[in-house]
């Protein structure tokens, strides 16, 4: 019988800790969905913002520029200047993504612990049995 409620405890733990890290998976999901959505509609508004800025700016330069010798040379100057911005803001988003925390950096970390609580609590079992069957192997004989 105790053995019996032995196992029925140790099932019960083990479903509580599978169904507590499933419920914190949950939750760092939709933090992080909520997170990208967000994120996603500030930057469609800021690129169309941007864009349009863009736009207009470049029509003002190419218009005050047209009836000089130098409009060519302010529309090369513009397009150097929008290629820089462009490859800057390139690397950065590289640079967050490449740096940025991990997704679902709790969940992972208490599932490291897990393994690493039942990596310890394996070691003295394996232990308690290789020293035991020597003993066995030597009293039976």
């Amino acid at each position: 019988m105790a053995l019996r409620q032995s196992v029925s405890d140790l099932s019960v733990t083990f479903l509580s800790a599978v169904r507590t890290r499933l419920e914190l998976f949950s939750l760092e999901a939709a933090e992080q969905r909520a997170r990208l959505v967000s994120l996603l509609a500030m930057a469609f508004g800021a690129l169309v913002c941007l864009t349009l800025a863009l736009f207009v700016f470049t029509l003002l330069v190419a218009l005050y520029f047209w009836p000089t010798d130098y409009r060519y040379m302010a529309l090369g100057v513009l397009a150097l200047l929008y290629a820089i911005a462009g490859g800057g803001l390139f690397w950065a988003v590289r640079h967050a993504l490449v740096n940025g925390p991990p997704p679902f950096s709790a969940t992972l970390d208490e599932l490291r612990r897990d393994a690493d609580l039942l990596a310890r609590v394996r070691e003295p079992a394996r232990a308690s049995a290789d020293s035991s069957a020597p003993d066995r192997l030597q009293g039976g004989l």
